[in-house]
């Protein structure tokens, strides 16, 4: 096996965390900066850190990814499968990025596996897909925007007489506690999940066996460049979380968070799913912001939001046939 094609396959996988860090940062911080709870730079760099401690959690979700979505390609045409995967990713997120569109990397990364699968005559494992990628698709949200409205409910009740000014300045302090937990959730999913295609690049290249490990320089890595991509932050799509759904206050901030971080453990730890941490927080503000009213919660920004997250897998699934397409075309 080429080392050449090995050594440019994991950086542009690390070149994909990278992305993934500053293009979800915003789901671990835009509430509590919204809410005034942290300044930015202090939002920013404990979720660096939180993210880093939480990809050593654990492997289940690296597992799924590595063995549970496409058959392991081999040779050059392997390398070359998972190189046009990441590939299409990485532009899905740059172009969501861009246009502040909280689209999910995750299933940009799925979806650039199964289109670069597809193009390269690499067998899809569908039932995976199905229940690991798409059925969770749809349930997280629905399970956020559902547990986000009862967290909500019962803090308006167990609050109802407490002084509106002290409760809110409570909540800022919990902020921290809670947005730390989102985090380090996001840690546990998003970094594992590029452990997992690192991982079948060495199996690719017989440098790693399959039942093996997740060495720890793999996770390492992984961390290390999710948390410096999650430092450089994610603006654009922070304001749209942030702002443009529902003007947050904490005790509002507060729930969001704690809703979307137990879905994530939830989802890592009994179900080794890789969830969208973009989809979770996104539902458990709405569900959130439902509880004044369904005209609390602006649904045309809602509705461009869960559009992107319909094309997603589509457009990256494209996108890396088209590079596979162009891979193929130049080397042969």
């Amino acid at each position: 096996m080429d080392t050449f094609a090995l050594v440019v396959t994991i950086a542009v996988a690390l070149g994909f965390t990278y992305t993934n860090g500053f293009h979800d940062s915003a789901n671990a911080i835009a509430t509590s900066v919204s809410t005034r709870a942290l300044t930015p730079r202090a939002a920013l760099a404990m979720a660096a850190v939180m993210n880093l401690a939480g990809a050593f959690l654990g492997s289940g979700v690296a597992k799924t990814v590595s063995e549970g979505l496409i058959a392991t390609p081999h040779g050059s045409k392997g390398m070359g499968i998972l190189f046009a995967a990441l590939v299409g990713a990485v532009v899905w997120n740059l172009i969501t990025w861009y246009f502040g569109l909280p689209s999910s990397s995750s299933h940009a990364l799925f979806g650039g596996m199964v289109g670069a699968a597809l193009a390269g005559g690499t067998t899809v494992i569908w039932s995976g897909v199905i229940e690991k990628i798409v059925l969770p698709m749809f349930i997280s949200p629905v399970i956020g925007l559902l547990i986000g409205y009862l967290v909500m409910v019962v803090i308006l009740w167990m609050f109802r007489r407490a002084n509106p000014h002290k409760a809110k300045r409570g909540f800022r302090i919990a902020q921290t506690v809670s947005a730390a937990g989102m985090a380090l959730g996001h840690g546990l999913q998003d970094a594992q999940k590029t452990m997992g295609v690192v991982v079948m690049a060495l199996v690719i290249a017989d440098v790693e066996d399959q039942s093996a490990a997740i060495p720890v320089w793999v996770k390492l890595a992984c961390a290390l460049t999710l948390s410096l991509g999650t430092y450089a932050g994610g603006w654009r799509i922070m304001r749209t979380l942030g702002r443009r759904i529902i003007e947050l206050d904490p005790p509002q901030g507060f729930a969001a968070e704690t809703t979307a971080a137990s879905v994530m453990y939830t989802a890592s730890f009994m179900f080794h799913a890789p969830i969208s941490t973009t989809h979770v927080i996104t539902a458990g503000i709405m569900g959130v912001g439902s509880t004044k009213g369904p005209r609390a919660v602006r649904w045309g920004v809602a509705k461009n939001i869960v559009t992107g997250w319909f094309i997603t897998m589509p457009a990256a699934a494209l996108v890396a046939a088209l590079v596979y397409w162009l891979v193929l075309l130049a080397f042969g």
